[in-house]
């Protein structure tokens, strides 16, 4: 225990590394570092908790809907370490660790969400489109609180053609999916989105 006190401050500079070097493993995909890395933080006495906290912070960061499904695991992991304990607990995250390494890879939405807040720094008074307000009384309505509003489970496709951020930040794109893992189907599922649009638009 005082060698392990000696090697390791859970405050300290080491500390930061070597959970910077997992993570930077898992996101270069390399199982073997990764596991590496863990079991040196495990050996050293870091709390589990804290670790499976870092590894579904991974799946969110770096995964992403390329595996959409890393997040669940990762979660199950932390489960698996309540519901068990270590040592015993460590393997389901050691596992989580190994499938975040495999799996493909993207920071799309991560990328996009942080746009997103930049933008808000200076959109943040911008006000909501008429067509997208609440109208629950006839004051409301009569303000054209809702008017044009199209419910898009009543359109050709379940897309309307319709604008839905503020009139100043119409055709801004955020999200841009890559073409790893699953986000290679959202990639199209978005040109369909956007074709259809065009379509209903006139083509404009």
């Amino acid at each position: 225990m005082q060698q392990r006190v000696l090697m390791y401050d859970k405050n300290g500079e080491e500390h930061y590394n070597l959970i910077s070097a997992l993570h930077k493993s898992v996101r270069n995909s390399d199982p073997d570092a990764a596991l590496y890395w863990l079991a040196r933080m495990f050996a050293a006495g870091e709390d589990p908790l804290y670790l499976a906290r870092r590894v579904v912070r991974m799946a969110v960061e770096d995964i992403g809907l390329a595996a959409p499904e890393a997040l669940n695991l990762c979660l199950s992991a932390k489960e698996a370490i309540d519901f068990l304990g270590s040592p015993e607990g460590d393997l389901a995250l050691a596992e989580a660790v190994v499938y975040l390494c495999l799996a493909p890879k993207s920071n799309s939405v991560y990328t996009a969400y942080a746009a997103v807040l930049a933008e808000i720094e200076h959109t943040r008074q911008e006000p909501v489109p008429l067509h997208l307000r609440n109208a629950p009384t006839k004051l409301l309505k009569q303000l054209d609180y809702g008017k044009g509003y199209l419910y898009a489970h009543d359109e050709a496709g379940k897309v309307a053609d319709m604008d839905c951020l503020p009139d100043s930040l119409r055709g801004r794109s955020y999200y841009k999916p890559t073409q790893e893992g699953r986000e290679k189907l959202l990639a199209q599922r978005m040109e369909e989105i956007r074709n259809l649009r065009l379509r209903k638009h006139g083509g404009a």
